[in-house]
């Protein structure tokens, strides 16, 4: 048979392809072979009905996640079974000093508890519903269970009622970062609160999965409007709440951490409308795992913002090698802003001069607001409606820091006395802080 140059060409095309795949393959193991792999299976592939492994104990098998303003959901041991409640019920919620609403949550929380088991473990949830006349699930996202047990109302289950207990019970197949939330009516439940994270450790964790600090956050929006006493559960679009684990800056706790250690940031996002840039300053991390798993090695890309998107979870990992005082948020800018609105009119770079005046002969008291920029507001002692928010800054260690919303503080340090205990403002070494130039240095520099 006669081989044409072209049929030649392509045959060694694709030889030359297979030999880069197979190098690419070869190069992988190579990289693996003789040290702790990092990255494990995050799925056991074990079927529904396996017997489950011996619970998994805190401090032994996993080191337990701090959930920032949150609090882990407690549990007991029942003939080798880790048994869990939760009770949906309202909430009277603080999001920040001046804003509080009538939410819904779980166990006295919003958001609710952190569940936090080990891959193997046999889990029983209990489900209480308190709430006022409002049927309600749960749905475990992203968690293998048996269709029976995956929470959605009508399709997977009946609808638990006011006063009821249902009962959840599955084996934990899989390990990662994950969510609960109710799948009844979600648009009101979520919106006004009913959401929490589930975080799964590996029963056999490799040495690359152990971490010094190992934070959960979880990302969320909400629309309350300057006065009013409950979240709107009827917004679309227009969400003037940003929160980190249900609470907004300056309410959020930092993250303290000692320089040198190995810190994992697990976020979940159950917003209802935005993806979240979130952006650490100081350092750069490594995105190690999504909701569908761990990533290999090969694909842990370094970034110092990663897109949380709607509905999925994103770990991060790094080294707190640069102390200091650094800010970690949002890179959408409007969600760091505390319950600002739009409908006013832009007066950006407006001469005002002569204009507050004029109109106080008709409007007492009026002044005219944001032609330098909104920043200034948070310094401004005004009168604001009540339970509202919108000018709410922090007192920093120079002036004002006038963020909001979706904004936190890793604090590295040294030494600390405890991680429970804010270290205070960072204490910058002298010449490393940016400060006013003098004439001398302007003249030497040739600044005019």
């Amino acid at each position: 048979m006669s081989v044409s140059r072209r049929d030649a060409i392509l045959g060694g095309a694709v030889a030359v392809g297979g030999a880069v795949a197979l190098t690419a393959k070869e190069a992988i193991a190579a990289q693996d072979a003789g040290k702790p792999r990092a990255w494990e299976p995050t799925y056991s592939g074990q079927p529904l009905d396996a017997k489950p492994e011996r619970p998994g104990e805190p401090g032994k098998d996993y080191k337990p996640v701090v959930t920032p303003n949150g609090a882990a959901l407690p549990f007991k041991v029942v003939n080798g079974v880790k048994v869990f409640h939760l009770i949906a019920e309202e909430v009277d919620h603080e999001f920040a000093p001046g804003l509080k609403a009538k939410c819904w949550g779980y166990n006295g929380r919003v958001h609710g508890p952190t569940i936090e088991a080990v891959e193997g473990d046999r889990v029983r949830i209990y489900v209480t519903n308190k709430l006022p006349a409002a049927r309600t699930t749960i749905h475990w996202h992203g968690i293998f269970t048996p269709s029976g047990m995956d929470g959605v109302g009508g399709l997977n289950q009946a609808t638990i009622k006011p006063k009821e207990t249902f009962r959840y019970e599955f084996t934990l197949r899989q390990n990662g970062t994950f969510m609960y939330h109710s799948h009844h009516d979600e648009m009101t439940q979520m919106a006004l609160g009913m959401m929490g994270l589930f975080v799964i450790h590996p029963r056999k964790p490799s040495a690359d999965y152990r971490v010094d600090r190992d934070f959960a956050m979880l990302l969320s929006e909400w629309s309350i409007r300057a006065g009013a006493a409950r979240p709107d559960p009827n917004e679309m679009t227009d969400f003037n709440v940003l929160t980190i684990n249900a609470k907004a800056f300056p309410s959020t706790s930092p993250l303290i951490v000692k320089r040198g250690e190995r810190v994992r940031f697990r976020f979940g996002n159950l917003s209802a409308t935005d993806h979240h840039p979130m952006h650490l300053h100081g350092h750069h991390f490594k995105v190690v795992a999504t909701d569908g798993g761990q990533m290999h090695i090969a694909g842990q890309i370094p970034e110092a913002t990663v897109l949380v998107p709607v509905g999925s979870t994103r770990d991060v990992e790094f080294i707190a090698d640069n102390p200091g005082d650094w800010a970690l948020h949002c890179h959408m800018t409007h969600h760091i802003m505390n319950q600002m609105g739009h409908g006013f009119p832009n007066t950006t770079g407006m001469d005002a001069s002569g204009v507050d005046e004029n109109v106080r002969k008709l409007v007492p008291g009026y002044m005219t607001m944001g032609q330098h920029g909104m920043a200034d507001m948070a310094d401004m002692k005004m009168d604001v409606p009540q339970n509202s928010i919108p000018m709410l800054g922090a007192k920093g260690p120079f002036e004002t820091i006038t963020m909001g919303g979706m904004f936190t503080i890793l604090k590295v340090r040294d030494k600390l006395e405890s991680y429970d205990k804010d270290p205070g403002w960072y204490k910058n070494p002298p010449g490393t802080v940016a400060s006013l130039a003098t004439a001398e240095e302007l003249k030497r520099d040739g600044i005019p």
